[in-house]
């Protein structure tokens, strides 16, 4: 069985890489599409695979810009000879041709948010010039409309959360499975919480840290602020003396930074949120907006969620775990943790492939089909049980 794997593009390792490199450890010998490739900027791991860039590799530098050419990109890979296309979302992915013998999931991080939930507020991320506003418009458009109509061309859909599969309800009319994404959870460790808090994010406005800053620079409160990103030094100026500003850190120095906090701090909505699974594996509770994967996450004794983006509720919860925090118990976050580990992500996306195939299966026989229908099989091990359901 020839496998392949479709990822939006190869220019970093953060979460959707992390589940790249997950299911080429599922799918030893899956060669790799994607639309712009920076080998220097992916692990190890992911070079070592046969990875095919788009013809807009060479304007990878500016690939933000070329969102309208990218459906052509995605449509010009030859899959032909792929008995299993995996496509992984966030940016467009899922959009690639394939033969009407092979079977195509997708394992969806987040339906493209600038174009379904950030495009009308357009500074956000698109800047406040009404030159801009007046180009993009068309172009997100026809972006959606094609986007809409590519999700048509997936066998069957994973998500990371039950929020992103809600998402992919409102905007594709697509049911779909919850897998969560893998964490490295057995290479954090608990150590005694020093006076901080953490937060862990890229810095772009949906994320939502300027409140947070704002309130811990008026109440004297330490933290200390990992990542980098265009708000970068707006946000800098918002910090005072209580604020630390780490950039971006290596991955031993963000685990001895998880390891030492008080609790991580969520000011934003997120699809899944890794960072707080990665705060628990580290024996440390969350303190979250109480929307998207925190509501999932964030159980009872796990921390505490606050219910609106502002000052105001952020200091209530920080007045919460203060009467909490004695009560926490390190080792219950720990194993809480253990359930997103890459074994169970190994099980039970393998699971849910050999499912949605299975069912496709079924589809394709139609109601007049006679006794079962015969598969190359697609679990790399021969006879494996699945349970998932869509």
């Amino acid at each position: 069985m020839r496998v392949a794997l479709v990822h939006y593009w190869l220019l970093g390792m953060r979460g959707g890489e992390k589940v790249l490199e997950a299911m080429c450890r599922a799918y030893p010998e899956a060669d790799i599409f994607t639309l712009f490739y920076n080998p220097d900027a992916v692990s190890p791991l992911i070079r070592s695979r046969t990875v095919h860039a788009s013809f807009l590799n060479p304007l990878r530098r500016v690939y933000r810009s070329l969102l309208p050419l990218m459906p052509m990109a995605l449509e010009d890979f030859d899959l032909r000879s792929y008995d299993l296309v995996i496509s992984s979302e966030s940016g467009p992915a899922k959009g690639v041709l394939t033969s009407a013998t092979s079977r195509h999931f997708c394992y969806c991080h987040t339906p493209m948010r600038y174009l379904w939930e950030l495009y009308p507020a357009h500074r956000h991320e698109f800047g406040e010039s009404f030159l801009k506003r007046t180009l993009l418009a068309p172009v997100a458009n026809y972006m959606r409309l094609w986007d809409y109509a590519s999700a048509a061309r997936v066998d069957g859909f994973m998500v990371n959360s039950q929020n992103v599969g809600r998402r992919i309800w409102r905007s594709w009319r697509r049911r779909s499975t919850v897998v969560h994404p893998p964490v490295a959870v057995d290479t954090f460790q608990f150590r005694s919480p020093e006076d901080y808090f953490l937060i862990v994010s890229e810095m772009v406005p949906y994320k939502r840290l300027a409140y947070a800053i704002r309130w811990f620079a008026g109440s004297g409160r330490k933290l200390k602020v990992v990542g980098d990103g265009p708000e970068y030094k707006s946000l800098k100026r918002l910090g005072g003396d209580s604020v630390e500003f780490t950039g971006r850190v290596t991955d031993p120095e963000l685990r001895g930074l998880y390891s030492r906090c008080r609790a991580l701090v969520l000011p934003g909505e997120e699809d899944f949120g890794i960072t707080m699974v990665e705060a628990l594996a580290s024996g440390k509770p969350v303190i979250a907006l109480a929307r998207g994967g925190a509501l999932e996450i964030v159980e009872n004794g796990r921390g505490v969620l606050f219910s609106e983006p502002n000052e105001a509720s952020l200091a209530d919860a920080l007045r919460s775990f203060d009467r909490v925090e004695p009560l926490i118990d390190s080792y219950r976050l720990m194993d809480a943790a253990a359930a997103y580990s890459e074994a169970a992500f190994q099980k039970r996306f393998l699971d849910t492939v050999d499912a949605l195939s299975r069912r496709r299966a079924r589809q394709l026989a139609g109601p007049s089909a006679r006794g079962p229908v015969m598969l190359r099989p697609i679990h790399p091990a021969a006879g494996f049980a699945s349970s998932a359901g869509d």
